[in-house]
């Protein structure tokens, strides 16, 4: 598949067949892309949790969801996905390559970083494979840890203090071909209302 039509395909999934696995070999596909992410000072400041075990996926929606809340549909639509890679972000490792020698003069050591590219880069290396699954035939999806539960995760598996969780890919076939949730109602915003041309305002042309 041409990167183009991989990018204009994409969208996420939110509902997988349960009855298929991941191949091992595509799903090394997948993740090795995540190897070829930028970063800032190329720190490559980010790691991967992947959960492919029946046991461990389960025990990560129970660190998350609420056994007493009322079913929820998305819940048990993306609960499907055979994979859930918990992607994570390094902040140390950045702060260590720039307060190296060829770094130092970035003045960025020592001081506030203007945006955190820790994450930044983390979700680059999502992005890309949330591409490859397209280009594998796959559904995935991006989604976000709730705040008050991503302690009691990085815990239950063992990641590192210092880690940030900034979100989780799920990976596997998707159990339909259409667009799912609310966001099938929502338009894109046209390219001309989302680029500005010199000054914020003016239309792309």
């Amino acid at each position: 598949m041409q990167l183009r039509e991989a990018i204009l395909r994409r969208r996420m999934v939110r509902r997988f067949d349960a009855t298929r696995p991941v191949p091992p070999e595509v799903l090394r596909r997948v993740v090795q892309l995540a190897l070829r992410a930028p970063s800032a000072g190329f720190s490559q400041g980010f790691d991967f949790v992947v959960l492919r075990d029946d046991a461990d996926r389960a025990a990560y929606w129970a660190a998350t969801s609420d056994p007493d809340a009322p079913t929820d549909g998305w819940l048990h639509g993306v609960s499907d996905a055979p994979v859930l890679i918990l992607c994570c972000s390094d902040r140390s490792r950045y702060l260590r390559r720039y307060a190296e020698p060829d770094k130092a003069r970035s003045g960025v050591a020592g001081s506030p970083w203007p945006v955190p590219y820790w994450d930044v880069d983390t979700g680059m290396a999502a992005l890309l494979m949330l591409l490859g699954a397209v280009d594998e035939g796959l559904g995935a999806l991006f989604f976000g840890v709730p705040a008050d539960r991503t302690d009691t995760v990085l815990a239950r598996f063992g990641i590192p203090e210092g880690h940030h969780l900034v979100g989780v890919v799920a990976l596997g076939y998707a159990a339909e071909d259409r667009p799912s949730g609310s966001t099938r109602t929502r338009a894109r915003r046209p390219l001309d209302e989302v680029f500005h041309d010199g000054t914020f305002g003016a239309p792309l042309h």
